[in-house]
């Protein structure tokens, strides 16, 4: 019996291992990115949408595979208990993972139209561009994955293609959002500067000034938007200000898992200006679902 149990144990360690490598609790936000580009563009909820997360969850999955591949030599000194270094998954094998998922997400863009493919490629390159050589550049590192965060939002918004022409500009909020989650994200190893901190500070009030900001589109509902905003600051600010006052590594940590996880939070805000408070509160709903896979599955 255990001879035959073997091969099944050693089996599913290694599919947890691959899964692991899917960080599983951010592809989940990076759902609400594409719900909340869906609201933007005034789509009806259709099978369009169900072709739009299988994208973002191919996309999102990959490129954090690859982040694992091209970091795996430093994880084996700063990480040791990632799945790669802990030898559970192989680069080979993260490698073709990596391709399948990021062909998935193009080819499920496709089925939509030929504009969102091409987000879904430039969102694909960007990712790559960003684990093979900017993650570690202090300047391009925020401004890559921003840009890759912009996109999946758009890539929502192509659900109509005519409206991302329209509404390109609300890439801008997950640029800043992201450009400060991975500004601060810089310590979470051996600790950062008081200084990026205030950078990240800075970022992120930019992109929550930007939610306010949409108040001049028509039919925005900007009553519906603050109870999210002030949800969104309440758990957002504490954790960089006390990385910007304190930054050693673990503090640093936990403000990135809180950046991480309230990106949801500032998709329902945004999605609740668009298509009102209950839509906010389906978006907000996979808070639920991501807490619960960050608590199986690393955030960072």
């Amino acid at each position: 019996m255990t001879t035959l149990l073997k091969p099944n144990y050693r089996l599913n360690t290694r599919i947890w291992a691959y899964l692991q490598t899917m960080r599983p609790a951010n592809i989940v936000t990076a759902w609400a990115d594409i719900l909340t580009g869906f609201a933007a563009s005034g789509a009806i909820i259709d099978i369009p949408l169900a072709w739009l997360i299988l994208a973002t969850t191919g996309l999102y999955g990959g490129g954090v595979v690859f982040n694992d591949v091209f970091d795996a030599k430093l994880d084996a000194v700063e990480r040791p208990e990632r799945p790669i270094p802990t030898g559970k998954a192989s680069i080979l094998g993260a490698t073709i993972l990596g391709i399948l998922l990021l062909t998935v997400g193009v080819l499920a863009a496709a089925q939509v139209s030929l504009l969102s493919a091409e987000i879904a490629v430039f969102v694909a390159i960007g990712a790559i561009i960003y684990d093979a050589w900017n993650k570690h550049n202090a300047i391009a590192s925020p401004i890559n994955m921003g840009l890759c965060r912009g996109g999946n939002l758009l890539l929502g918004v192509s659900a109509i293609p005519t409206m991302v022409g329209k509404l390109w500009f609300l890439a801008l909020i997950p640029i800043f959002y992201i450009a400060a989650v991975t500004a601060i994200s810089r310590g979470e190893v051996h600790g950062g500067k008081s200084s990026t901190g205030k950078l990240a500070l800075v970022l992120l009030a930019i992109a929550l000034g930007g939610v306010l900001a949409l108040v001049f589109l028509p039919n925005y509902y900007i009553f519906a938007v603050l109870p999210f905003l002030a949800l969104l600051s309440w758990r957002v600010f504490p954790p960089f200000i006390a990385a910007m006052q304190v930054p050693s590594a673990d503090i640093i940590r936990k403000a990135v898992k809180a950046g991480v996880l309230s990106l949801i939070i500032l998709d329902a805000s945004m999605a609740a200006g668009f298509a009102g408070f209950f839509y906010g509160l389906v978006v907000l709903g996979l808070s639920i679902v991501s807490i619960a896979l960050a608590k199986v599955f690393a955030v960072t």
